[in-house]
């Protein structure tokens, strides 16, 4: 098991403890319900051309795909928001091997719907010196086909929580991106690909090194 995995193990172990039976059940009804609809055989394949993005990072200013490639291979990492401990665990744990990726001349982005001054916050939290963007209305990710609505009946629970994607988000629906992470190489090809409805499955960091 990675120290990831071990990670989330230990998160979820003490969530079953924090948490109400009937609020885990609605997350566990709602991770169900995503995986029937087949998100991740029906989005972007590997092998396929990534689209290209111009996307304002925490600062305002638009960081171009174009121009990352230019200095080598590029990850895409696609995250909830900075509500999301899951999401959280995995930023973490990417910073933490930033320095593996980097010396591999690849270039890390990490992506999600919430606001640029949300994404600024995530940054401070976890010191991230890799580049965090938003991707208004899942414009981008939309294309990827990744996007999902956030069921109507688990909707409450996320707000009991203090969880409001309206207010993250900037907007008014409650569509998500699924967790994923592509590795683009130089010539904008997908040479790799994880991507998981069941937002408490990650990837493993090792085997994301591996593939660089």
């Amino acid at each position: 098991m990675s120290e990831l995995a071990k990670q989330i193990e230990q998160f979820n172990n003490e969530l079953a403890t924090q948490v109400p039976q009937e609020v885990l059940e609605a997350f566990g009804k709602s991770i169900e319900d995503l995986k029937t609809k087949n998100i991740e055989e029906k989005s972007i394949k590997l092998g396929a051309i990534m689209p290209d993005f111009s996307l304002p990072n925490a600062k305002n200013e638009i960081i171009h795909s174009k121009e990352i490639l230019k200095s080598g291979k590029m990850i895409i990492a696609f995250y909830r928001g900075s509500w999301c401990p899951y999401c959280n665990l995995e930023l973490k744990a990417l910073q933490e091997n930033l320095s593996k990726i980097n010396d591999k001349k690849v270039s890390l982005v990490a992506i999600s719907p919430q606001s640029p001054d949300n994404s600024l916050t995530v940054i401070e939290k976890h010191n991230l010196t890799f580049e965090v963007l938003t991707d208004k209305d899942n414009t981008f990710a939309k294309q990827l086909g990744i996007v999902f609505e956030l069921q109507d009946f688990v909707v409450p629970f996320y707000n009991a929580l203090g969880i409001n994607l309206s207010s993250f988000n900037k907007n008014d629906d409650n569509s998500l991106p699924i967790p994923a992470v592509f590795v683009v190489n130089e010539n904008g090809i997908i040479i790799y690909k994880f991507a998981d409805a069941n937002y408490m499955n990650r990837i493993d960091i090792d085997e994301l090194l591996n593939t660089l």
